[in-house]
């Protein structure tokens, strides 16, 4: 997994490329619990080039979530790709998550 970063006027856009699961989540979770600490509290997770996410991936978005909602802030996913996407239906979270089908989209919302 790689995971970038780009602070813009509006948000902090968080891109991942490849699988989000055990062997990596960690870093996703210090990535976005150190810029929750350093007061960004708008965050987009753009998922374009995410192919794969566990149940560890998920507990680590739903908790920066939880996070920034009791901070008052937004956070908000975009581009989910196929298999992605039900997965989050699956596990329920297309009902608890914002998510955007294009970063564009997502953008306009912060």
């Amino acid at each position: 997994m790689e995971i970038s970063e780009l602070k813009t006027n509006q948000c902090v856009i968080i891109g991942i490329t490849g699988r989000l699961d055990t062997t990596n989540y960690s870093i996703l979770e210090k990535k976005l619990m150190d810029l929750i600490e350093a007061h960004n509290d708008k965050i987009l997770v753009d998922c374009a080039k995410m192919d794969y996410v566990s149940s560890s991936g998920l507990r680590i978005l739903l908790m920066a979530l939880k996070k920034i909602t009791m901070a008052k802030g937004k956070f908000v996913l975009c581009s989910l790709q196929e298999n992605i996407r039900e997965i989050f239906e699956i596990s329920g979270f297309t009902n608890i998550f914002e998510i955007y089908a294009t970063q564009d989209e997502a953008l306009k919302v912060f």
